[in-house]
């Protein structure tokens, strides 16, 4: 019988999320009719179909095509999927591939024809659909109304027209909001940074923008683009529109935006949303002209743009390190020193420790070699590691020795239905036993044929292989043709690394888990053992090798006090 996988996918722009169990519906009864048996179902759920690249229903649906789990994906229609002409080819030759066939209610058996001409065509209706959308909102605009978007400092206004039809773009000022604007350019006028701006606001337990903590660029943004509260135009009674333009990147499927040519802007005057007078507004323009002569020399010499137009070497433990009072990202800061970011980004978090990026990534070097996989340590682990895989095994045996007993009374009901059938006792309701046992049948099988008899077995010297290479790696970091390769080797085996205040003054106290699956198969240098055991992994839900335990290097792992 053939499997079927549906997939459904509902826009945010006129549809909700009714659409989603419409087209299952739909899909189901076409399936029904063809005689396919449904084994997965797909969606995604208030996501453009501009682009598949960033859909995790679509994913899904790739991974478990080329895993051979159903024969055909069946839609509503080829937009449902996707309107990017591109992605549609792209996700037609995965799963041709794959051996999948993609069917819709609207276009049948998509084939090469479909792609070329239904992508053309749902391309062009994009395109058509976004020039209609800027042009009704240059008319609301127009008339002195918002574009989209509801600024901090101002309330929506909702109005009907004679014809009882809602007018969009009305805003009226909210009055607590404005004189926290107010305040933020006084301030700022006063020499105050936006930092501490922000900082100051959290304290007072004043909300930002949708809600949410203040941050120093919320306040900064970019002058020249208009972003940030104190360059948006709106607070001096003048709206600017089609400032921006925002275009997909290909390669992460991701909207980034570009400036426009000064001459497609459009400005309305809107005297009645002022909030900041004239005087206060030129304060803060003449100290944003300051503050750009004071940093020009460096602008000169190309340091802020290396440092905004390219992207810099990630380092050794980014992304890895936690901060142990408020859970938040450590992130490296001028100085070269990690601090934790919600303390410097909006002073939510008291931890005001920081460390110095060597001497942290010393010390973990130090705790891989010499704490981690310590003798004590070692044995523990290993120990739990046998005892979760034997664990693991002997429920494994015991569900492959009771599906291997289902599969066998499934059969023996197949044979049964199969010989009234072929006796002349056809009926509906006989089939759609049949149909229901053999999909039975068939997961069975899958789950018997994907079950591992035997997990990777240790090694006695696995310690001291780890030992070795973690020496090894620590050299390779010195030398810059080796120190890519390394580092990613060092990020694959550190999971997070927590670092938190100690008692003493300047004190910080780090934390290093690893995940022993994960270093055990590095040691023993098993890369085919650990892309089974990840399918695996994928199929059972169980843990990486069997095993849900960290290590951790303990308290003592971090014995020295860094001094401010």
């Amino acid at each position: 019988m053939t499997r079927a996988a549906l997939y459904a996918r509902y826009s945010s722009d006129a549809q909700n999320a009714a659409s989603i169990a419409d087209q299952f519906r739909l899909c189901r009864e076409q399936a029904e009719r063809e005689g396919w048996s449904v084994v997965e179902t797909y969606q995604d759920a208030a996501l453009s179909g501009a682009s598949v690249t960033l859909r995790p229903g679509v994913q899904a649906l790739l991974q478990d095509a080329l895993a051979g789990r159903f024969d055909v994906v069946l839609a509503e229609a080829l937009d449902r999927v996707s309107r990017d002409q591109a992605d549609v080819a792209t996700l037609f030759k995965h799963l041709r591939f794959a051996g999948v066939e993609i069917v819709t209610l609207a276009e049948g058996a998509i084939c090469e024809l479909h792609v070329g001409l239904k992508g053309t065509m749902n391309a062009l209706f994009l395109k058509d659909l976004a020039a209609k959308t800027h042009r009704g909102l240059r008319g609301r605009v127009e008339q002195g109304k918002s574009g989209g978007g509801l600024c901090y400092g101002y309330d929506v206004v909702k109005d009907l027209d004679g014809a009882g039809a809602p007018i969009r773009g009305g805003r009226s000022i909210n009055a607590a909001e404005a004189e926290i604007v107010r305040r933020v350019f006084r301030d700022f006028a006063a020499g105050v940074s936006p930092r501490a701006i922000a900082q100051h606001l959290n304290a007072e337990g004043i909300p930002g923008p949708a809600g949410k903590l203040w941050i120093d660029t919320t306040l900064r943004g970019h002058a020249r683009r208009g972003t940030g509260l104190i360059n948006n135009e709106l607070y001096i009674g003048r709206l600017v529109w089609n400032r921006l333009r925002y275009m997909k990147d290909p390669a992460s499927g991701k909207r980034v935006s570009r400036l426009n040519p000064p001459e497609q802007w459009i400005v309305k005057e809107v005297p009645d949303l002022r909030i900041v007078e004239d005087d206060l507004w030129q304060a803060v323009k003449e100290r944003q002209a300051v503050l750009a002569i004071t940093y020009a020399p460096a602008i000169k010499a190309g340091h802020a743009e290396r440092l905004h137009r390219t992207h810099r070497p990630r380092a050794l433990l980014s992304g890895l390190i936690f901060c142990g009072s408020c859970g938040g990202r450590y992130v490296l800061r001028g100085q070269n020193r990690y601090g934790c970011a919600n303390h410097i980004m909006n002073g939510s978090c008291p931890n005001s420790r920081t460390i110095a990026r060597g001497v942290l990534e010393e010390r973990v070097m130090a705790g891989l070699r010499d704490r981690l996989m310590a003798p004590e340590v070692a044995a523990t682990a290993m120990r739990a590691y046998v005892e979760e895989s034997n664990r693991l095994k002997r429920e494994g045996r015991a569900m492959a020795g009771a599906d291997r007993r289902a599969l066998v009374q499934v059969d023996r009901r197949i044979a049964e239905i199969v010989a009234v059938m072929e006796a002349g006792g056809y009926s509906r309701a006989l089939m759609a036993r049949l149909q229901t046992l053999e999909a039975e049948q068939a997961d069975l099988k899958r789950r018997l044929e994907s079950t591992t008899e035997e997990l990777p077995d240790t090694l006695p010297t696995l310690a001291g292989l780890y030992r070795r290479k973690v020496e090894r790696l620590a050299e390779a970091l010195q030398h810059p043709e080796e120190r890519a390769a390394a580092t990613q080797a060092i990020r694959d085996i550190v999971g997070r690394i927590t670092l938190t205040p100690g008692p003493k003054r300047g004190q910080i106290d780090a934390t290093l888990h690893g995940d022993l699956g994960t270093i055990l198969d590095w040691a023993a240098e098993k890369r085919q053992e650990l892309a089974e055991t990840r399918a695996l992994k994928h199929q059972t839900d169980t843990s990486l090798l069997g095993v849900s335990v960290s290590v951790v290097a303990g308290a003592g792992f971090e014995p020295a006090t860094f001094r401010l």
